[in-house]
């Protein structure tokens, strides 16, 4: 609902001092992100004090290699696979569409020997009858069938509920079919809006300052274009097609303010959104819905209204930082409840039992810009707040840079003393008695260095000193904190390519189990993804869809969303290795009918990088669209039994005393068989007796 213009100034004061609460109460959250940040970059914060014997400054980013690290994982985890990790189920209990639906046309009973007839039977055809409900819909194709198989099932013959028979009455699951769509649709959705780019910085972010946020799904419009020569002419000709997409946006911890008395998204009262525009793209806002044009154009008229924030000279290494956004204007996006009282006076509807409305607000400066009431339905804030490291306590989570600063300042320490140290310990300090030496010798030392010494005084009047060499006990301890900061923040180093291989790690064996264990701090990362995020994203594009997308009927069910990302987190090498030895133990022949051996193939595509859509056939799903596109069901097991020669009786009948368990190969033949004769037994070929020469005696 759109507010008239002349009752906007109740807003403006509002959101101006709740603003000022979050931004009050989120100034801790701004230290610990700008002790965060530093480390991560290796800079030193305003409060680090060196004394003047120090020499080196050097700062050791390990900070950066685990905040990579982890960024690095939790990409590989979730995007490793080329699919996007949101899938879409049916619920336990479907409501408004069928669990399952099998084929069970009258007249098409089978004898034993599987052949159907096809003669009528009981005065039925069983080909059916005008209005049994097996009609198919005017202009309706196999293609098309198939396509809206879950809304159409019921004009092709099918019966609500599970087939008695599966060998004989191919079964469906439409609920099934239709989540199938809905994903697809999602993810199809997602790659338009390049989600994994957005989701990047998001998990970057999370993995930095300890809080990802992502906001959306909102509608907007995406233009296709198309290229197509003239026969004629020759020339070129563009055309352009537009559609509606939902899209989402990576929010910065530093522009999001959230209720101080919240501690998470879904109890905050209201979100405040702070954007820095330049002047197109404040001039842009006049092309969104329901924005005020001639309020925008009085703002541009007033010129930037920008006040600069003072953690913004540490993020952007300037010293005055009020250059950087002289032509830029800060814009307010309000997302929350306003009172019974503003409501009224700006003539908002709301529920007689409520005392509150939820709207969506926009002020620049003493302007407002755009005021409607919350258009999601259902009502809610369109952020999702995911947190690294759970903080039960707080809005905001903790990160990797948080979880190891004692760690990376102490490391900064002693690789400063042992520099320092080095640099003394790699010199010389002369002791010099003067007294031995005639006055006025320059001190200089180079090869060739003659010092005139004063006659009749005993001993040498130069003494090289070498200074104490500590840098090992200091790196020593550098080494013991680097092996606490893995533990602090669960990201061993062998895990992102350090060398030095010690004690298990040596085998393949005992790196498998050191990596394994390794993962169960990211398990903990991925599944807050699963839970803050990638679920909640799920479910506002299903009621996105559900509202949108109506003319998509396929995709309609009572449906539930499940977020994939920790199914994804097992290492591809183990889990392939353990399939293989699930399916050799399932290859007994008491145990194969349990076993689905497509699902098998699936995941053993899936853990070797491929699709399995692409090579694998669905059985289910092949026996029904073999069925709607006329293929007789079953015409394999019924052409021997209909007096046709099977291929296999070609061969002839089983010789008598063939066994399948038979391992020498004779097929019941005494060709070949038996063990060969040895000297002196019957049957053996060679002379026993060696004959001898000229005359022999009779």
């Amino acid at each position: 609902m759109d507010i008239k213009d002349e009752n906007l100034d109740p807003f403006v004061g509002f959101i101006r001092e709740k603003f000022q609460q979050a931004e009050t109460a989120r100034l801790y959250d701004e230290k610990r992100w700008l002790k965060a940040y530093r480390n991560y970059r290796g800079l030193y914060g305003p409060e680090m004090a060196f004394r003047d014997s120090e020499k080196s400054k050097v700062f050791v980013k390990i900070t950066k290699t685990k905040v990579l690290a982890a960024f690095g994982q939790i990409i590989e985890v979730l995007f490793s696979s080329g699919k996007f990790p949101i899938g879409v189920r049916p619920t336990t209990v479907p409501e408004g569409i069928d669990e399952y639906a099998h084929i069970a046309k009258p007249g098409q009973a089978q004898q034993a020997n599987g052949q159907a007839q096809p003669e009528q039977q009981n005065g039925q055809s069983p080909y059916g009858f005008s209005g049994d409900g097996s009609g198919l819909p005017a202009g309706a194709t196999a293609e098309s069938l198939m396509k809206d198989l879950s809304q159409h099932y019921k004009d092709l013959g099918f019966e609500e509920g599970a087939a008695p028979d599966l060998k004989t009455m191919p079964q469906i699951e439409p609920a099934e079919m239709a989540a199938g769509k809905m994903q697809k649709l999602i993810h199809d959705q997602l790659e338009e809006s390049e989600a994994i780019t957005i989701l990047r910085h998001v998990f970057f972010e999370m993995c930095l300052l300890g809080t990802g946020i992502l906001k959306g799904p909102f509608t907007n419009e995406k233009t296709h274009y198309s290229y197509s020569s003239d026969q004629e002419t020759g020339a070129l000709a563009s055309m352009q097609k537009s559609k509606v997409i939902p899209s989402i946006e990576a929010v910065s911890c530093w522009d999001f303010y959230s209720d101080p008395n919240a501690t998470s998204i879904n109890d905050a009262e209201y979100v405040i959104q702070r954007h820095s525009l330049n002047k197109e793209q404040f001039a842009a806002l006049a092309k969104k819905p329901l924005f005020k044009l001639n309020t925008i154009r009085e703002c541009l008229e007033m010129g930037p209204n920008y006040q600069t924030r003072g953690y913004e000279s540490s993020l952007y290494d300037r010293e005055n930082v009020q250059t950087l956004y002289k032509n830029r204007f800060e814009v307010l996006e309000y997302w929350g409840l306003v009172s019974k009282d503003i409501a009224q006076q700006l003539d908002l509807e709301f529920d007689d039992g409520l005392d509150v409305v939820s709207v969506n607000v926009w002020i620049c400066g003493g302007k407002v810009l755009r005021c409607v009431e919350n258009p999601f339905t259902p009502k809610r804030i369109p952020y999702m707040v995911c947190p690294y490291e759970l903080n039960p306590y707080q809005f905001f989570g903790v990160g990797i840079p948080e979880n190891m600063q004692d760690s990376q300042q102490v490391m900064n320490g002693h690789a400063r003393m042992a520099i320092d140290n080095l640099a003394l310990s790699g010199n010389l300090i002369f002791d010099v008695d003067e007294t031995l030496l005639v006055p006025g010798q320059d001190m200089k030392v180079f090869p060739g260095k003659i010092f005139r010494r004063q006659s009749g005084q005993p001993g040498a009047a130069i003494h090289g000193v070498k200074f104490p060499n500590t840098s090992q006990e200091n790196l020593m301890m550098f080494d013991r904190f680097r092996q606490l900061a893995d533990e602090a923040t669960g990201i061993p180093s062998y895990s992102h390519g350090t060398t030095g291989v010690q004690s298990t790690t040596r085998t393949a064996a005992g790196m498998s189990m050191l990596m394994g264990a390794a993962a169960l701090s990211i398990k903990t990362v991925i599944k807050n993804i699963d839970d803050y995020l990638l679920k909640p994203l799920g479910q506002s594009l299903f009621h996105w869809n559900m509202q949108f997308n109506i003319d998509r009927p396929e995709i309609k069910g009572d449906l539930d969303i499940k977020a994939q990302g920790t199914s994804s987190l097992m290492q591809k090498e183990v889990r392939s290795q353990r399939l293989m030895t699930f399916m050799q133990t399932a290859s007994n022949p008491s145990l194969a009918p349990f076993v689905k051996w497509h699902t098998c193939l699936k995941e053993v595509a899936k853990s070797l990088d491929i699709d399995p859509d692409q090579l694998i056939n669905d059985p289910e799903k092949a026996a029904v669209y073999a069925h709607i596109m006329g293929m007789a069901n079953g015409n394999q097991q019924n052409t021997s039994n209909s007096g046709q020669q099977s291929p296999m009786a070609n061969m002839g009948g089983v010789p008598a005393g063939a066994s399948p368990t038979d391992n020498t190969g004779a097929g019941g033949g005494n060709i070949g068989t038996g063990s060969v004769p040895l000297p002196g037994e019957a049957g053996f070929s060679s002379q026993t007796t060696q004959p001898t020469t000229g005359n022999k005696t009779q």
